[in-house]
């Protein structure tokens, strides 16, 4: 396993934006009777979700969440030497959204910026590029950015993923400072399993075309998607996730030497509410340790971690906390992080 560790760098800011347009997982019934869909809200237990408007990327949800950071903590933007952005729905599919972003917010040009492709895992993986960057003495401050627009992802006539996803961006300020302590990351990957998360057809292995962009039904149960549209294999991405998560968590908890009654916090990835309230069992978690966001804005994929802790510990968060942060999914890649959140500013939610 990738394991890495880091001194004294951290979280200074998080901040984080939804659509306004608020859509009732009960009421999302346009392809499907009001019974089944009711079966399916009630095991997966979201309840809500934000879809974007059509001319809202996950950039601008970003862009709202950065400059209410930048602007309440008073950062001095000539100070932002580093801009990651990560998603897997960018505006473009050239230039890097990331540069886009830097002229957009008013960042120098020195300021280095670039995207990360990878998914669910996505914000720890961002996490640990900015604090190896961090490293060098010369940065003083990083902006990791992590949006995503994943209600245009799924068929909404599929039934296997048609109440899952939402939208949502974020943004973290990342400095130096003694004060964070050290901080653990585990990094994991197995591509022998990328069918089970994916997008056939779209990219240039499998370029668009008039068929890939065809409806078909897909199973026995009459699930409709077309090629460009993402699909799930539900069954095996939840065997996979229950053996793998679990081992990483413990596995990460021993490399750090921290016992898990030392954590405040656990931050799972928000997959479904079944997954979490299992992983929560298995390893033997206080639910009150457990914060969900997943009710009120479902499955964000990578922007899932930080909309959790700017929606639901800003009341509990004391001075000084130790979180373990989990994310999983698409690649399939999975991470976990051990770290210090000290005096971080949490900026209230934004809607646009």
């Amino acid at each position: 396993m990738a394991y890495l560790k880091f001194q004294n760098i951290g979280i200074s800011g998080l901040a984080a934006a939804v659509p306004a347009r608020v859509i009732d997982n009960y009421k999302y019934t346009e392809h499907f009777d009001e019974e089944s869909v009711k079966e399916v809200v009630d095991k997966i237990g979201i309840k809500e979700r934000r879809f974007a408007d059509p001319d809202t990327c996950a950039s601008d949800l970003c862009f709202t969440a950065a400059e209410k950071l930048l602007r309440e903590m008073e950062v001095d933007r000539e100070e932002i030497d580093l801009l990651v952005f990560i998603s897997q729905t960018p505006d473009y599919k050239m230039p890097a959204t990331g540069i886009i972003l830097q002229h957009r917010l008013g960042l120098p040009k020195s300021t280095i910026a670039f995207d990360i492709n990878i998914g669910c895992s996505g914000f720890l993986y961002g996490l640990t590029t900015v604090y190896s960057y961090m490293l060098q003495q010369g940065f003083r401050k990083a902006l990791l950015l992590d949006g995503e627009t994943r209600s245009r992802v799924y068929s909404p006539k599929d039934r296997n993923t048609a109440f899952l996803f939402g939208d949502a961006g974020a943004a973290a300020i990342i400095e130096r400072d003694e004060k964070y302590g050290e901080s653990f990351f585990s990094l994991n990957s197995d591509g022998a399993r990328e069918d089970l998360i994916k997008i056939d057809a779209g990219g240039y292995r499998n370029p668009s075309s008039i068929e890939s962009l065809k409806e078909k039904v897909v199973d026995e149960y009459g699930n409709i998607r077309n090629d460009e549209h993402a699909h799930m294999n539900g069954a095996d991405v939840f065997n996979f996730l229950i053996r793998e998560v679990p081992r990483d968590v413990k596995n990460t908890l021993e490399y750090a030497e921290i016992g898990k009654n030392l954590i405040d916090f656990f931050v799972f990835h928000q997959a479904n509410d079944y997954i979490n309230s299992y992983l929560a069992k298995k390893l033997k978690l206080d639910k009150e340790k457990v914060p969900m966001s997943i009710e009120k804005f479902g499955n964000t994929s990578s922007v899932s971690i930080p909309l959790t802790i700017a929606s639901e510990l800003p009341d509990k968060l004391k001075e000084n906390n130790k979180l373990l942060l989990c994310g999983f999914g698409v690649g399939l890649s999975w991470a976990t992080a051990i770290l210090n959140l000290n005096q971080c500013h949490i900026s209230d939610i934004s809607e646009i």
